[in-house]
């Protein structure tokens, strides 16, 4: 796929023959930690995230002369490496090439994020949202210091289409 400067893209992946990914506490620790390193490396800012076990989700905005290809490719890389060194594995992780997919509205960005934000509830991994701290959405709520994610993205679009979060809702 051909990423734009300035547009938002829902990018996700799953694991191969839809295995986990994420195998323990620090694996989902390790790559918020590479996604932090290399997302602004390479001009991409996040909006919203949610890792689960067998599969991620991101909502990505590429800057000017920046690269989510390069990013996500240099991200899930080292961390397949990573995970394949520490269980004597080799070979893919993830199911194909990772998926992209242009959000084309602020109103579909915000939905799309309480959808990604919920993912963990209707994996019965979490009964809200906010049980699950593999995402930001308790960075967007303030109940955690936003570390990857740029709030104000989220905020600008939220103020776009006239809607805010409130205990895992979309309100107008």
């Amino acid at each position: 796929m051909k990423y734009e400067d300035g547009k938002y893209y829902h990018v996700y992946n799953r694991g191969a023959n839809r295995q986990n990914i994420f195998l323990n506490p620090e694996n989902y620790d390790f790559c918020i930690r590479l996604m932090k390193k290399y997302l602004l490396q390479y001009g991409v800012s996040i909006m919203a995230y949610c890792l689960m076990p067998n599969h991620y989700h991101l909502i990505v905005k590429q800057h000017e002369n920046g690269t989510i290809s390069r990013s996500i490719q240099t991200v899930f890389n080292a961390y397949t490496q990573s995970v394949n060194l520490s269980t004597k594995h080799s070979g893919t992780l993830f199911q194909g090439r990772v998926k992209g997919v242009e959000v084309a509205t602020d109103e579909y960005a915000v939905r799309l994020a309480l959808y990604i934000h919920h993912n963990p509830v209707a994996a019965g991994l979490a009964l809200k949202p906010d049980g699950w701290k593999y995402s930001d959405y308790l960075d967007g709520i303030g109940n955690r210091k936003a570390d990857i994610s740029d709030l104000g993205l989220r905020d600008a679009l939220h103020e776009s289409v006239g809607v805010q979060y409130l205990d895992g809702r979309i309100c107008r």
